[in-house]
């Protein structure tokens, strides 16, 4: 009963770093539930999507992540883009720093 418990508060704390990275909280919910230390220390050590650059499908015109080699929504396969979109992270930084200078340019 007390593995029972320590797999479900593994799961959940798995399953919520897994959800502030950009992941599945589901996928790492079941990592982290049916290896606990192991699987947590996966999700702490997993990537940023966030941070990941991203591209325009040619066939239906998402955004999807750079390393993508498959449209999820046409199914149309990419190749290596010459030109990369900036991540969400950069685009979410530039918003917050144009908001910044718009309010310290307005009179008071």
């Amino acid at each position: 009963m007390a593995y029972v418990f320590i797999a479900l508060c593994f799961g959940l704390a798995g399953g919520i770093v897994g959800r502030i990275k950009g992941s599945s909280f589901v996928l790492w919910f079941l990592i982290s539930g049916v290896v606990p230390v192991i699987g947590l220390a996966a999700a702490l050590l997993y990537r940023w999507d966030r941070n990941e650059l991203r591209r325009q499908c040619p066939g239906c015109g998402r955004v999807v992540k750079l390393h993508d080699t498959l449209c999820t929504r046409c199914g149309t396969e990419l190749y290596f883009p010459d030109v990369a979109i900036a991540s969400e992270a950069d685009m979410a930084e530039r918003r917050a720093a144009g908001a910044t200078a718009k309010s310290a340019n307005s009179p008071q």
